[in-house]
């Protein structure tokens, strides 16, 4: 895959490939955890567990290298719970998409390459019980169109790299599209996140999952999770939700 000068290749520890961006100065994925491992264990299996309907809608957030999609796709394949998907999708990076067919994807996720394909050139997918939509766009103006999402994969450049996707005014928005018994995952563990989660009306946990970094996961309705009292946390803590910046 020949790559323009702003991205550098990095291996994670699963031994899937993820890219660095000099631009925001980090890796798309966890080089501890794995791409593919991160993909599975913090967004796709989570959200597939902790859902409970037969048609999810999911909103990937951003799309980037394309793997929390494709790792849905895979999950998919391999149960019969969850009938049929659609999932949304924005990206502002346009070129890197384009240079993404001739990606190095891990064997689980190659079958699907060729769905990432036909998104990249048409900007959707379609097939009898799965849709797919991928839009160059801002994710704050992305977000605004869409509604009664099921399921949110929070999986921005990190709040202090790409703040816009993280603060109060972003979950609320978030708050307004989502189902009553939506979920969120994300790895972010931030308290300035957890606090704009939880004032933007959500309830905020942090499950343990074997052998990777902590998490987050958001919802609506109670879940069966260990919570994290935020109220508590709120007072104890120096730090405040992050906020958009005045105009």
């Amino acid at each position: 895959m020949e790559l323009d000068r702003k991205y550098e290749w990095r291996q994670s520890a699963d031994g899937s490939y993820t890219l660095y961006s000099k631009e925001y100065g980090e890796c798309y994925h966890s080089l501890k955890d794995g791409a593919l491992r991160e993909a599975l264990k913090k967004h796709v299996e989570p959200a597939f567990e902790l859902t409970h309907k037969s048609h999810l809608r999911i909103l990937d957030i951003c799309f980037g290298l394309g793997f929390n999609t494709l790792a849905t796709l895979y999950h998919f394949s391999q149960q019969n719970r969850v009938r049929s998907l659609e999932i949304f999708s924005p990206e502002l990076d346009a070129h890197l998409l384009k240079t993404l067919p001739n990606f190095s994807y891990p064997k689980l996720l190659k079958p699907f390459v060729p769905v990432l394909s036909e998104l990249i050139e048409h900007g959707k997918y379609e097939c009898s019980n799965i849709s797919i939509e991928l839009r160059v766009e801002d994710a704050r103006e992305y977000v605004k169109k869409v509604k009664e999402i099921d399921v949110v994969y929070q999986d921005a450049f990190s709040p202090k790299k790409n703040p816009r996707l993280w603060t109060l005014e972003y979950f609320q928005d978030l708050y307004a599209v989502t189902s009553d018994d939506m979920v969120l995952t994300t790895y972010s563990i931030a308290t300035p996140v957890r606090l704009a989660l939880a004032q933007a009306g959500f309830f905020v946990y942090e499950p343990l999952v074997e052998g990777i970094k902590k998490m987050t996961i958001a919802s609506k309705k109670r879940l069966p999770l260990p919570p994290i009292d935020m109220e508590a946390k709120a007072k104890r803590s120096t730090s405040k939700p992050l906020r958009d910046k005045k105009q």
